[in-house]
């Protein structure tokens, strides 16, 4: 393990906010991330765990206590099941399945993070989502002070969220299992504009590379593909879920996704566009990418004070208008 002191922490995330963390612990195994865990919790110092920093808004008064920094790695294949160590970093893992023709998370590219965050959010973009695909998740349950291994069903998996987010701070994930799909081709592709851009219907296949480079194609042109030398990728990718609302209360005009049990899901980038932060509205060091409205985006000396007040008038505007009320999609922390 290798230890730190007065690591900002904005050098840490893609929003590149927040103030310095006492002590950054940065572990290379599953063993030293639970002996990290547990030797903060017994100390009684704040624990505040890190992956790849892509959906997190860190404190301006920085971490008074121990950061630790999951750079764990390992992918072991058996059949076509893989399982992947927490800090793995999650586009890799993609770009990986490609290759060995593994087929399931393929409209997943470019989605910055590690993958022992993809569990907690369940993380979802283009028509699939992790949940799909997780056969297990083994954890430390820092309230029982043990390991465990959490079936698919014990996730409380459902949209942008699961039992590991429900319980903050309880479970830190230490490896994830995957079951995918041999072959050349991609599982049906179920979003409408990966099809356009694909050339083919909703509810077809192409070949899995294809899938790959027009995922990255699309989420490049809305600036959601990490790239220090872009301003507006320096964000938390899309920082609103699509809301869920009952069908008798979908906004007329605004694009909306059958959601099951009399609900729909309804499009956070039309509400914020509509509710007047279109793309590249700005205000001071903080704002809405030029490129996408979902994006909202940060520049040098930013705070995280006010990345969270420009999101807070963008939820005031959409629920005065709409009637319909945002939730933020990366997590802010206190320490």
């Amino acid at each position: 393990m290798q230890v730190r002191s007065d690591v900002p922490l904005a050098e840490l995330t893609t929003l590149a906010v927040g103030g310095a963390a006492d002590r950054l612990i940065e572990v290379e195994t599953a063993a030293e991330l639970v002996a990290a865990v547990r030797d903060a919790d017994e100390s009684g110092r704040p624990l505040l765990l890190l992956g790849g920093g892509s959906n997190l808004i860190a404190p301006d008064e920085g971490w008074p206590g121990d950061v630790v920094a999951v750079r764990s790695r390992g992918i072991e294949r058996s059949g076509d099941a893989l399982t992947v160590q927490a800090g793995e970093d999650w586009d890799a893992l993609v770009a990986h399945t490609v290759e060995e023709r593994l087929a399931g998370v393929e409209a997943l590219s470019g989605i910055p993070g590690s993958t022992g965050a993809t569990p907690v959010q369940n993380v979802g973009a283009y028509g699939q989502e992790v949940a799909q695909t997780i056969t297990a998740v083994r954890v430390y349950d820092r309230a029982e002070k043990a390991e465990r291994t959490f079936a698919p069903a014990e996730c409380g998996f459902a949209y942008r969220d699961s039992r590991l987010k429900r319980e903050p701070g309880r479970f830190v994930v230490l490896e994830v299992g995957f079951a995918l799909h041999p072959g050349e081709l991609s599982r049906p592709v179920g979003y409408a504009e990966l099809a356009r851009s694909l050339g083919i219907e909703v509810g077809e296949t192409a070949p899995l590379a294809a899938v790959r480079d027009a995922v990255l194609a699309l989420r490049r042109g809305k600036g959601m593909v990490w790239d220090p030398a872009d301003p507006d990728s320096r964000s938390a990718g899309s920082f609103f879920t699509n809301p869920i609302v009952p069908a008798d209360r979908a906004v007329e005009g605004c694009p909306s996704w059958p959601a099951g049990n009399g609900a729909v899901k309804l499009s956070a980038a039309w509400l914020v566009q509509h509710a007047g932060f279109g793309r590249g509205t700005r205000d001071g060091r903080v704002g809405t990418s030029s490129r996408h409205s979902l994006a909202l985006t940060t520049e040098d000396g930013a705070t995280a004070a006010e990345l969270l007040a420009f999101a807070g008038k963008v939820v005031a505007a959409v629920e005065e208008r709409f009637g319909v009320t945002l939730d933020r999609e990366p997590t802010a922390v206190r320490p």
